[in-house]
C-alpha cells in the first residue's frame, strides 16, 4: 500500500493582500446591503455593523501595506453598490434616484466616519513606525 503526499501551495505572507480585501469587502457589503434593502426598503443598522465590521477586519487581517486599501475601499464599495442597488429598485426615474441616494449616504455616514477614522489612524500609525524603523536603521 502506498501513500502519495499532496504537494501543498506556499502562501507567501500572513493576511490579505490588497485584491483580497477589496473583493471581501465589496461582497459582505454588497450581500448585507443588498438584503437589507429587500427587507428594510432602506439602509440601516445592519448595514453599517457591517461596514465597520470589513473596516475593522481589512485592518487586522491584511498585510503590511494593506491599510490604506482597508482605510479607502469601504466607502466607495458602499456609495458605489449603494447606486447599483437603488437603480434596480428605483429604476431611472433621477429624482427619486437621487434622493434615495442621498438618504443612503447620509443614513450611513456616522458607521463611514468611525470606521474611516478608525482606518486611518491604523494607516498613519503604521506609516509612523515604519518611518521611524527606517530613521534608526
Amino acid at each position: 500500500m502506498s501513500t502519495t503526499v499532496g504537494r501543498k501551495v506556499a502562501i507567501t505572507g500572513p493576511g490579505l493582500k490588497k485584491e483580497g480585501i477589496i473583493v471581501l469587502q465589496f461582497f459582505f457589503i454588497g450581500i448585507f446591503s443588498y438584503l437589507e434593502l429587500l427587507v428594510r426598503n432602506g439602509f440601516g443598522i445592519v448595514t453599517g455593523l457591517v461596514i465597520m465590521l470589513v473596516t475593522f477586519g481589512g485592518v487586522q487581517y491584511g498585510r503590511n501595506g494593506t491599510s490604506y486599501v482597508a482605510a479607502v475601499n469601504p466607502p466607495l464599495a458602499f456609495a458605489s453598490l449603494a447606486f447599483i442597488e437603488l437603480i434596480t429598485k428605483d429604476g431611472l426615474k433621477i429624482t427619486r434616484l437621487g434622493i434615495d441616494f442621498l438618504a443612503a449616504l447620509a443614513s450611513q455616514a456616522p458607521f463611514l466616519l468611525i470606521s474611516a477614522a478608525y482606518a486611518w489612524y491604523f494607516y498613519f500609525d503604521r506609516r509612523a513606525k515604519a518611518q521611524k524603523r527606517q530613521s534608526a536603521a
